[in-house]
């Protein structure tokens, strides 16, 4: 439901985004008039939060997005 009503904040998520290294599952980027940080999401079969990090990390995904801003949270 938190990702379903983050419609008021962010544009439409963009799923399996290309990142040079491989794919972000889900990302989303705010609005331009909204002063939030982008989502960067791995989802994670049978394995902890810390690997999707790890993952998100070593792949360098933010790197994808990081011309909509400094601030940018990694969830797993």
């Amino acid at each position: 439901m938190a990702y379903y009503s983050a419609k008021a904040y962010y544009m439409n998520p963009i799923m399996e985004l290309p990142s040079g290294k491989g794919y972000a599952d889900v990302v989303y980027l705010p609005k331009r008039s909204m002063d939030y940080p982008a989502l960067v999401i791995e989802l994670k079969w049978n394995k902890s939060a810390q690997s999707a990090i790890a993952q998100i990390k070593q792949k360098n995904y933010p790197q994808a997005v990081k011309q909509f801003g400094s601030n940018i949270l990694l969830v797993g």
